[in-house]
């Protein structure tokens, strides 16, 4: 399985395609597997890249504390182990919170930035609701019981009900890929303190921010105030689809993200 020695860890991924880079990031918990849907897409215009971040999935979990500008700087390490000089960025949730840090800290490494579910952190932003934050903070100690529960929160009622295997297939892999819970505290630790409401107008990049209508992990209207604070910026929403809408609506989603990455008119 693909490593990289990466800012002073090994750090997984997978590849597929040719062409510019395109690198995904995961959220909290997550690994390359939230992106299953995207892959085989962007693939057949780009070299997509998904990575497992530090403390998640096959990457290494050291029991220290983690930063998301760490997490940035993991990722410019990658690109310098696979020698990309430049890349385009999609992030999802905590994902999103790496990216946006990547562009203030790598900017003349980034060619276009996708967000998908995310915020710029702070004091500012619309919480997360009550029932969800308890998801999120009150673990049960049962892997799969934790994992049924966050996937509700995660994706709407209707895929839930119409896509039953959806559900199995994640649960499935995320126990064969387990995350100690060390490690999960450490993320959450990291997004926790991210907040760069001040210094997003600084992005230069293109930037398309994407979100779920019926997020309930990230409220919506986090978009739409990270639009308004990054100039230039492009907002694209999702109906009836939640904090995943990317797999809910992949096919939507794939199809803008790839013409907005290309440059191309119209995008959404």
């Amino acid at each position: 399985m693909p490593h990289v020695q990466a800012n002073e860890i090994r750090l997984f991924y997978v590849e597929h395609g040719h062409g510019e880079a395109v690198i995904f990031i995961p959220g909290l918990g997550g690994d390359h597997y939230l992106w299953h849907h995207q892959l085989p897409a962007f693939a057949a215009h780009f070299r997509a890249i998904a990575i497992d971040n530090r403390g998640a999935g096959q990457s290494d979990k050291p029991d220290v504390p983690y930063t998301i500008e760490q997490m940035a700087d993991d990722v410019a390490s990658l690109m310098d182990a696979l020698g990309i000089e430049r890349a385009h960025l999609v992030g999802a949730s905590m994902g999103g919170f790496i990216a946006q840090m990547f562009a203030l800290r790598h900017p003349h490494r980034l060619a276009r930035l996708v967000l998908c579910c995310t915020s710029f952190g702070g004091p500012n932003v619309v919480p997360m609701p009550s029932e969800s934050l308890a998801v999120f903070t009150d673990r049960t100690g049962d892997p799969e019981i934790d994992l049924r529960r966050l996937w509700a929160i995660s994706v709407t009622e209707r895929f839930l009900r119409e896509h039953p295997e959806a559900l199995e297939a994640y649960v499935a892999w995320r126990i064969a890929h387990p995350q100690p819970l060390y490690a999960y505290q450490r993320q959450l630790a990291a997004a926790i303190a991210f907040n760069v409401e001040d210094r997003v107008h600084e992005i230069r990049a293109p930037v398309l921010i994407t979100h779920g209508m019926e997020d309930h992990v990230v409220p919506v209207e986090n978009a739409r105030r990270l639009h308004a604070r990054i100039p230039g910026s492009h907002l694209l929403l999702f109906p009836e689809s939640g904090h995943l809408f990317f797999l809910e609506r992949a096919e939507e989603f794939n199809r803008a993200a790839i013409a907005f990455l290309k440059g191309e008119e119209p995008w959404g």
